[in-house]
């Protein structure tokens, strides 16, 4: 691979012009990885079973074919579908790997790659040059090393549902696919380690990263108190241990969230909510002090801003210096002016889609969508010899 050079600002975005990527990917990590790639101008060949990856049928909603979370991870790519029991067909894909590809993605079941003989060790000996990248469950060593594993399920193993959520209440899962995601983002941090190796060396490297793995990581900081004390994290609420007040507030008409997490923070809340005193009472007098008297401080809080609108504690406290902030739902932060002013949500090529884009500038430029997400089998040519003219 030929790394292009730096672009004009007022050319398209693509540093990555000229990467191979094969995705064998489903469901979100692995699309993820690869999507990130083809938002920075990566070929992305995108290799499906013959019904297609499970993640088109996952709607409604659906959007011009296929759910919106499918379309959503895979714009810019190309799809090809293989027949995993049909020799010929794993040949073709081996082959396009062995004469194209820089990159290869997979999270497919536990075992199967190596069954096929495409796993990383078997396509790496035979092209050394080759960067391959397992995103597993939960991870390759280990007694569970050969389960299989989702979001929800590493959530729950990887201790994020135990706390999150209210005491007292059933565990909850945090509502984007974080551990889904957070993987896919560790695979491009691997893959990049392995790219820039690559320009010295000329030889490419095995990647492993796994949802169990990325959970904990999403934990560590909880973890570090555990490991320190002995005292198991429980259900964070809005808040956060060791920190307080460092919540989310009910108000007359919503919530707001209120970070006073310094001394000299607390000292403003305690003067814009009309009570100096706190400063100098000796429960409130630091923070240790006010993370031992939460349930106290915490009590008169939620009181007081009960009193109010969101809006007006809002321009309070930011007139005080202190943050804060309103809950939006999805509709209201897609319509908030920073949003439009970031350029975060972008059109889709040839499509009436529109979807966030990635969440970086290069010299003041956001990556864009080249193309729109394939319908299943429509790059086919591009590995097998189907007769039809490449898209």
């Amino acid at each position: 691979m030929s790394m292009s050079p730096l672009s004009s600002k007022s050319a398209p975005l693509r540093p990555f012009e000229g990467l191979v990527v094969v995705e064998l990917g489903h469901s979100v990590a692995a699309p993820f990885a690869a999507h990130i790639l083809s938002e920075l101008g990566a070929r992305v060949v995108k290799i499906e079973k013959q019904e297609g990856d499970d993640a088109r049928q996952w709607g409604p909603p659906f959007w011009e074919g296929s759910s919106a979370l499918f379309q959503a991870l895979n714009r810019n790519k190309a799809s090809v579908v293989c027949n995993f029991r049909d020799p010929e067909h794993i040949e073709a894909v081996k082959a396009f790997i062995q004469k194209k590809a820089d990159v290869v993605l997979q999270n497919l079941r536990p075992g199967h790659v190596e069954k096929l003989n495409i796993d990383g060790p078997t396509l790496c000996a035979q092209k050394p040059s080759l960067i391959y990248c397992n995103l597993g469950a939960f991870g390759s060593n280990g007694p569970l090393k050969d389960r299989p594993g989702y979001d929800p399920l590493m959530q729950a193993f990887g201790g994020i549902m135990s706390t999150t959520g209210e005491e007292g209440r059933p565990a909850v899962r945090v509502g984007a696919s974080i551990v889904d995601m957070g993987t896919g983002m560790w695979a491009i941090i691997g893959i990049l380690t392995a790219l820039y190796e690559r320009q010295t060396t000329g030889v490419g490297r095995v990647v492993d990263v796994s949802l169990f793995e990325t959970a904990t990581s999403w934990v560590s900081l909880l973890a570090s108190h555990y490991l320190s004390s002995g005292q198991v994290a429980q259900k964070q609420g809005s808040g956060a241990t060791g920190i307080a007040p460092y919540k989310a507030y009910t108000t007359r008409d919503g919530e707001i969230v209120v970070a006073a997490g310094s001394d000299g923070l607390f000292k403003r809340l305690a003067h814009a909510v009309g009570h100096p005193e706190w400063v100098q009472d000796p429960r409130f007098i630091d923070n240790p002090s006010r993370v031992q008297n939460q349930v106290a401080l915490y009590g008169m809080l939620d009181s007081l801003l009960l009193t109010q609108d969101t809006q007006t504690w809002v321009t309070c406290f930011e007139e005080a210096g202190i943050p804060c902030s309103a809950v939006q739902n999805i509709a209201q932060m897609v319509a908030h002016p920073q949003t439009e002013a970031l350029n975060l949500i972008q059109d889709v090529p040839g499509t009436g889609m529109r979807f966030f884009g990635l969440p970086l500038r290069l010299d003041g430029q956001r990556p864009q969508s080249s193309s729109a997400p394939p319908k299943l089998g429509e790059h086919q040519n591009q590995i097998f010899n189907t007769g039809e003219s490449q898209a």
